[in-house]
């Protein structure tokens, strides 16, 4: 006989389940005999261990794993004739009252959503554009000159381009601070990478001189104790080095991996690169604004489940990027609570993006994953063995499909919804402004 489901709120569940007693104890016997033949013990050739040794060392360990297994099995089966859709871990309880043949428990869990979303014809969703032209060619090899430029000491003032070697110390209230002071520190004049009071305290200077100044961090100053408070800064200038751009001849081209050394060729290979991340990069601006418009067609209550398990993922995430910058996280306070919004809004997407595949068979087919990963192996010297990378893990194979999936979900709602096309500057969509 069916249990009922209990109905504990929007999305909560509870079902009772039992595991006969007699099943776990045969099955517990079945998996300490297996054991038997190889455990080690002192004393005894392995397989020779006396079973009662057995019991008594790993009895408790297998009767839990065997308990562990027949609950979920017991678990699934009741969910599955019931057609029941479970997000997250079920919670399992003991359940008093059994009459010794059945061991009895209650699980607690959450079911997934209903989800209607609304019509897409009046949806609005901006596809981003970006046709490539001979000035981005010729900007694009323009940066790949200025990667191999080769610098060579002037004795003149310090100009935007230049690479210039400083040493310097900063203060605050005549208070020295962390990260503040360098010896043979070089950096280019104009590049952005040093706040613009210190560039501009730097440009002009000549080989030798030394300079006071101060400088006020801005308010969003990526070190908190430093952002906003007014500093004073010493800098001498060590060296000032012109970068002299290689010439745009063969010998470029072939320092390129163009081996006949022909510019109509390293111009079609750096088109051809070109092209493919400005796609990817346009496909990504395109879906921002795709699943932005999914946020809004449908409001349906989420699994806390999914949401607490996402954001303590986004925790580890958190503390693994700042361990890998060497910024020790045990002091920020990084709690699921900190990540909640932002994992209660991919929880939603994920759940939507799953019911449009889920219902209008918008899975990742073969021929689609096969031509995905060309695409992402097209860019390497050795395309083949890029792609056996992927094959070879099951892991990076499944970011693959996913990424199909998405594709698939955004070319869907576009050719339902009413769509713009916004055209995007080179710059602004690669992150630079060169010139």
């Amino acid at each position: 006989m069916q249990q009922e489901v209990e109905n504990l709120g929007a999305l909560q569940r509870r079902l009772d389940i039992s595991v006969p007693a007699e099943t776990l104890a045969k099955e517990v016997q079945v998996r300490l005999a297996r054991l038997a033949r190889s455990v080690k013990m002192p004393g005894f050739r392995p397989g020779k261990v006396p079973m009662k040794m057995v019991a008594s060392s790993y009895g408790a360990q297998v009767q839990a794993e065997v308990l562990n297994d027949k609950i979920g099995e017991a678990f699934n089966a009741e969910v599955n004739a019931r057609q029941l859709r479970v997000a997250g871990t079920p919670t399992v309880a003991p359940r008093a009252g059994g009459d010794g043949a059945q061991l009895t428990f209650s699980a607690t869990f959450e079911v997934y959503p209903e989800i209607r979303l609304g019509e897409l014809g009046e949806v609005a969703v901006e596809r981003a554009v970006c046709p490539i032209s001979d000035a981005e060619i010729d900007k694009t090899i323009d940066i790949m000159r200025r990667q191999r430029a080769v610098p060579h000491e002037v004795e003149r003032p310090a100009a935007d381009g230049d690479r210039v070697t400083v040493d310097y110390k900063g203060s605050v209230d005549g208070v020295a601070f962390d990260g503040g002071a360098a010896t043979g520190f070089p950096f280019t004049v104009g590049q952005g990478r040093m706040l613009p009071e210190f560039e501009a305290a730097v440009r002009g200077m000549v080989r030798g001189e030394a300079k006071t100044f101060p400088l006020t961090f801005p308010a969003d100053y990526r070190a908190t104790e430093l952002a906003g408070k007014a500093a004073s800064f010493d800098v001498t200038v060590t060296k000032v080095e012109q970068m002299d751009l290689p010439a745009l001849d063969a010998a470029f081209a072939r320092q390129l991996g163009v081996r006949d050394g022909d510019l109509a060729k390293l111009r079609e290979e750096v088109r051809g690169n070109l092209e493919r991340e400005v796609k990817s990069r346009l496909r990504a601006r395109t879906k921002e604004s795709v699943m932005a418009a999914l946020l809004g067609m449908a409001d349906f209550e989420l699994p806390k489940s999914l949401v607490e398990a996402d954001s303590q993922r986004l925790v580890e995430l958190a503390k693994s990027d700042l361990a890998a910058r060497g910024v020790d996280g045990a002091n920020l306070q990084l709690t699921p609570e900190t990540f909640a919004p932002q994992a209660q809004r991919r929880v939603r997407l994920g759940l939507m993006v799953g019911e449009l595949v889920r219902t209008q068979n918008l899975a990742p087919r073969q021929e689609q994953i096969r031509r995905r990963l060309e695409e992402l192996a097209q860019s390497y010297e050795k395309p083949a063995e890029v792609i056996q990378w992927y094959l070879g893990n099951r892991q990076r194979l499944a970011e693959v499909e996913t990424m199909v999936m998405e594709d698939n979900v955004v070319d869907w709602v576009l050719q339902r919804a009413k769509v713009t096309d916004t055209p995007v500057a080179f710059d602004e969509l690669m992150g630079s402004n060169v010139g």
